[in-house]
């Protein structure tokens, strides 16, 4: 189960002054990245600056790089950094100085992105979908909610009721209520998922672990395996539950506090208790329900 993270898109540093009805800009700095970052609108581009806000209107699209979102409305929040005195003497000083603002990397600092209606995050070959967005530039956390949400690579895709969320400065993604991983026949599914990224050079992000908390299930082809807890070790491809752990195949079915399956070598165990514990109270047992092969009598004649 090899997933890729989908990477929040910090994707709206939009500028003013653009009414027409296809409005296109492009803003060349900002303290999200270097990388100038371009906006497109169909129903025009809105500052209002006594709110310290940018708004594009109407299948709204920010791109920077490899990156896009697109959105009904996006929305740019800054707080105001260094910005020019308010113009003086002719309509061109005072357009030249507006223009001078905008393109400065240092006089608007946006703090807060959102997404509004039909949001798709594209980032390469992952998407994510959504109905509203929101990325807090100063803790580098995005949220996206609504119906239907869901992120998609070429081998995976996590679903989730409540949320997605990714946190940048940990490397954190996370899946809230029922939230559910999948990758071919294997499948993870929990009240909540997290998943551990690691990057290495210029390599694409990969999940090293997938963590499951509450009414965690775990399946394979021909295997099922339930617990409280679980932790899916991606290299070894080896789920570990703890808690109420049911481990099922076919008629048979296993029952204990701690389980290990080995999805790769088609190998699971379970035991009484975790390694190196000690249990208060009366010392847990493992049950095993094992149903055999019976023939039919047709088969036995």
């Amino acid at each position: 189960m090899t997933i890729r993270y989908v990477s929040a898109l910090a994707a709206a540093a939009l500028v003013a002054g653009a009414t027409a009805p296809a409005a296109d800009a492009q803003l060349a700095g900002s303290q999200i990245s270097n990388q100038p970052i371009r906006i497109v609108a169909d129903r025009g581009i809105e500052w209002q600056q006594a709110s310290n806000v940018y708004i594009a209107r109407g299948h709204a699209s920010a791109t920077r790089g490899n990156a896009t979102v697109t959105a009904d409305v996006l929305y740019a929040y800054y707080r105001p950094t260094g910005q020019a005195p308010a113009a003086k003497g002719s309509r061109a000083d005072a357009d030249a100085r507006q223009q001078n603002l905008l393109n400065s990397g240092t006089s608007t600092d946006i703090y807060r992105l959102e997404a509004d209606g039909h949001v798709h995050f594209v980032n390469g070959d992952e998407q994510a979908f959504g109905d509203h967005a929101v990325y807090d530039v100063d803790q580098a956390v995005m949220v996206l909610t609504g119906k239907n949400l869901h992120i998609v690579t070429p081998n995976e895709t996590i679903t989730a009721r409540d949320s997605l969320e990714w946190y940048d400065k940990t490397q954190i993604a996370v899946a809230r209520g029922d939230a559910l991983a999948v990758h071919g026949d294997r499948r993870l599914r929990a009240d909540i998922i997290t998943a551990d990224v690691e990057k290495k050079d210029n390599q694409p992000a990969q999940i090293t672990r997938v963590n499951g908390y509450g009414n965690v299930l775990v399946s394979a082809p021909g295997q099922i395996a339930h617990g409280d807890e679980g932790v899916y070790d991606v290299a070894t491809q080896t789920a570990t539950l703890i808690g109420h752990v049911r481990l099922t195949k076919g008629d048979n079915e296993l029952r204990g506090q701690y389980g290990v399956v080995d999805i790769k070598n088609n190998v699971s165990e379970i035991l009484a208790a975790p390694p190196n514990t000690i249990a208060s109270g009366p010392t847990p047992r493992v049950e095993g329900l094992l149903v055999p092969n019976r023939k039919s009598a047709a088969d036995e004649q």
